[in-house]
């Protein structure tokens, strides 16, 4: 009765938040009648309380309203920043199950005690997430594992609370029409029977250290199998920092853009070649180390369970659209667009993948970074448009929307370690936009000179981008050498 009763608070908090939300889209609410500034903050504390409350709440019923709250907090081109900053400690602060709990999860799938199966094994979690939570443990033979448990009640339980949320996003729908949030169910109802699948996760983390093993800067950790089920998943230990420490890279070492332009070349590798992704990089499944052996910066992926598998002609759009955005071929950035189901929204959904304003869409995105002024505009335009987002949403191929979410993740990680839309991130893009488009032209001809073709023009593509690259360089170190020059001009050096 008490779980009932605090579901019903949870979801009644949603719908609020939700109409707080709408009506934060300016249609009903005017800040001209009192002042903008006085609304303005108004409206900012009724956001943050709501927030607070929708997040306590979600840790009150834990489970899927945790996994959904986190979603919501990765949407940033869409909910209010209050929102997205207070839901976005659900990655790393959900509520953890108690060690009795533990025990029966591995006492009925491995069939065993603890102490039958560990030499040790810490009480105290690493980490606690939506789903499970993971302990630290010896095996019997001293070897150092990852235990990840799933939480005893969360199976069961979900099935619920998915219809609870569908009704209530319906009756939603009532109240305010162009409030489009089915999406979100759909999503639910897809990804969380195999996020609960922990075999499905230990399959998707073999393949994705196959996929990338040329890059000798990820680790994935091996799955032990003899020890693994649907519920309990072991690992290899692997220990670092989280990915948006910049303290503990500067500690030990560890170069922030090296590391930046490695999770670009890895999440490009993933979305524009491969077309599976790993679609839940937060800095909690994220993190970075020095190998102990070469003493190389690492970063060691987690949690396997959410992949998004894209099709090849999504998957051959999308790297067109990155092309022509990257390029400033405004023409096709519309015609890639439309092709993606924005349609007449295309200008919105080129802003959204960018995560920048459409003036610099149009003046080219790697052609200036991001300002904090920039930053602000897109947040109040993402209100102002709170219901041409929503349609949007709704049109895209669902594949899509867990890329939007996996965009949103790394641009946060980017965002703390202060490297956000560097030229060089755009550009280790269009090469794996190149070779990948080039890849499918080959496997769709049978004539050897037009194969041959296909990889002079690749090989030029990819020289030309390197060139560009060098005089870039070229220019940073100019620029650097006259700054040091004017320091020594204006702070000369005592006789």
């Amino acid at each position: 009765m008490a779980r009932k009763a605090l579901k019903l608070a949870s979801w009644t908090s949603m719908a609020l938040a939700a109409s707080g939300i709408y009506l934060y889209s300016n249609k009903y609410l005017d800040p001209n009648d009192f002042g903008a500034v006085r609304v303005g903050r108004a409206v900012a504390t009724v956001h943050l309380r709501s927030a607070r409350r929708l997040c306590e709440l979600c840790c009150a019923n834990r489970g899927t309203f945790i996994k959904v709250g986190q979603h919501l907090g990765a949407l940033d081109y869409l909910l209010p920043e209050e929102y997205t900053s207070t839901l976005k400690v659900l990655h790393s602060q959900a509520p953890q199950s108690s060690m009795q709990e533990i025990r029966q999860v591995i006492r009925e799938d491995l069939g065993k005690e603890i102490h039958d199966l560990f030499q040790s094994f810490d009480d105290t979690p690493l980490g606690t997430a939506s789903l499970a939570q993971v302990h630290k443990a010896v095996l019997h033979d001293g070897r150092t594992v990852a235990v990840k448990v799933q939480h005893p009640k969360v199976r069961a339980q979900s099935s619920k609370d998915i219809l609870l949320m569908e009704v209530l996003i319906l009756a939603v729908k009532q109240l305010f029409p162009e409030f489009e949030f089915m999406w979100l169910v759909d999503e639910a109802k897809k990804n969380l029977p195999l996020e609960l699948d922990f075999l499905n996760e230990g399959r998707n983390a073999e393949k994705v250290s196959q996929m990338l093993k040329h890059f000798d800067f990820l680790k994935v950790p091996r799955i032990h199998w003899d020890l693994s089920t649907e519920r309990v998943l072991l690992m290899e230990f692997v220990d670092g920092g989280q990915v948006n420490d910049r303290d503990y890279m500067e500690k030990n070492k560890i170069d922030v853009n090296e590391i930046s332009r490695h999770l670009g070349k890895m999440y490009s590798e993933m979305i524009f070649v491969n077309g599976f992704v790993h679609c839940d990089p937060h800095p909690g499944n994220v993190l970075v180390r020095k190998h102990p052996g070469t003493g190389k910066a690492e970063i060691v992926l987690l949690d396997h369970g959410l992949y998004q598998v894209l099709t090849e002609e999504f998957r051959l759009n999308y790297c067109h659209l990155w092309q022509s955005l990257i390029w400033t071929d405004m023409k096709r950035v519309k015609e890639y667009s439309q092709r993606l189901g924005a349609g007449d929204l295309y200008p919105l959904f080129a802003c959204m993948l960018t995560a920048r304003s459409w003036n610099s869409v149009n003046r080219g995105i790697s052609q200036a970074p991001v300002t904090a002024t920039e930053d602000l505009e897109i947040r109040n335009n993402a209100a102002n448009y709170l219901p041409q987002i929503s349609q949007l949403l709704n049109h895209v191929p669902r594949q899509m929307l867990l890329i939007l979410k996996t965009n949103d993740l790394l641009r946060g990680i980017e965002a703390a370690l202060g490297t956000r839309a560097s030229a060089s991130s755009f550009l280790n893009m269009s090469r794996c936009c190149i070779r990948a488009l080039a890849e499918h032209k080959k496997k769709n001809t049978c004539s050897f000179f037009r194969r041959t073709q296909i990889s002079f023009r690749e090989a030029f593509n990819l020289w030309q981008i390197n060139l560009h690259e060098l005089i870039l360089r070229v220019k940073g170190l100019k620029l650097a050498d006259r700054i040091l020059a004017l320091i020594c001009w204006l702070f000369p050096a005592p006789l």
